[in-house]
């Protein structure tokens, strides 16, 4: 079976190669799978910028200096040496992009299973658990673009709602969100949005570009344009950063000064203008890493929990985020190719979903 993969430089994001091989014989316990889709956006980018620091270039390697970058996708089982996981079985997980992947389950339930593989073993396991579709209610069968595109990023949005929760805003008076037309950015502010026990206020900061979808959306009390943050009220702030713009949160820290009491940093929409933003009043500017908010949570209110609240926070988003939204397909890679260089370049509307397929 041949199998056709694009590959990203892991030194310069604009370089990428395809690469096209025959998959060799399945090994004992592995399966096989055809990746009918997958979702791309502005997180995947992210994915790229950090994959050295945080580990995503580790659960597909390549070769070399090149990386697949993980992608969230639909796939189905088309050979198995797995008893318990059957020929056409349909799977939702963290895959490569890429038409075909062995996977070698492990801790295999009704409703999912991990992919085990020994290079995983360091890795968080949020990203090696696959869901075994048929085991779930029947209305998310027909969301499999919404789950695809935008569930990932809204269960993102929920464990930072939470995190915010969780610590009591630490005594913020309003919420910042920079990049808000990132969907983890406006996932975020519909949910403080929408919480009638949220009296923060939420300001969201974008492009000009991208503005009037933000207020269509109508999740921001406030919607600012970049270079007007000094409009900014100087009440105590939580800054949430979807843009890793170093040059945004030295602005905002600058502005706010002592009132920046919590700064965390989760993505990478303007992943050029990053760096070190050196010593700044206020809060230090940390790394905001999900899968920590999710253990925690996992021992607060049992395995499974936050998950199950976090998918169906996802389902009220993406219902109504894409009113407002276009979807448009990808369907060779060399399209793919170039839809990257445009997610790496900031020139896909926040209106516009992406997916992709690289299956004949």
């Amino acid at each position: 079976m041949l199998s056709t993969e694009l590959w990203v430089d892991k030194k310069d994001l604009r370089s990428t190669r395809i690469v096209r091989r025959e998959l060799s014989a399945l090994a004992a316990g592995e399966v096989r799978v055809a990746v009918d889709m997958f979702g791309l956006t502005a997180n995947n980018v992210s994915y790229a910028v950090t994959g050295d620091t945080i580990g995503y270039w580790d659960y597909y390697p390549a070769a070399d200096n090149w990386g697949k970058v993980p992608v969230w996708g639909c796939a189905t089982v088309v050979e198995s040496n797995c008893s318990e996981i059957p020929v056409g079985e349909r799977l939702w997980g963290c895959l490569p992009m890429a038409s075909h992947v062995d996977l070698q389950p492990g801790r295999i339930r009704d409703d999912q299973f991990t992919d085990i593989a020994a290079h995983r073993q360091a890795l968080p396991a949020l990203y090696s658990n696959f869901r075994r579709t048929q085991a779930e209610p029947a209305f998310l069968s027909d969301m499999q673009v919404e789950r695809c595109l935008l569930f990932p990023l809204f269960i993102t949005s929920y464990v930072l709602y939470d995190y915010l929760l969780d610590n009591d805003f630490f005594g913020a008076q309003q919420v910042v969100i920079g990049s808000v037309s990132s969907k983890t950015g406006f996932g975020l502010a519909q949910l403080l949005h929408d919480d009638p026990q949220v009296s923060q206020r939420v300001v969201g900061v974008t492009s000009p570009a991208n503005a009037a979808f933000i207020e269509s959306l109508g999740c921001c009390d406030e919607v600012l344009l970049y270079g007007n943050e000094g409009d900014i009220e100087a009440a105590p702030t939580a800054y949430v950063d979807m843009s890793g713009d170093v040059r945004l949160t030295r602005a905002l820290h600058n502005h706010l000064g002592e009132n920046m009491v919590e700064s965390c940093v989760v993505g990478a929409t303007h992943w050029e203008e990053g760096g070190n933003p050196g010593e700044l009043p206020g809060a230090k500017p940390q790394f905001f890493f999900a899968p920590a908010q999710i253990a925690k949570r996992e021992k607060d209110w049992g395995p499974g929990m936050v998950m199950a609240r976090a998918g169906e926070a996802s389902v009220n988003i993406a219902r109504h985020a894409l009113e407002e939204m276009t979807v448009e397909w990808t369907r060779d890679v060399d399209s793919l190719q170039s839809l990257w260089l445009n997610l790496l370049d900031n020139k896909i509307s926040p209106r516009n979903g992406q997916m992709a397929t690289l299956l004949d």
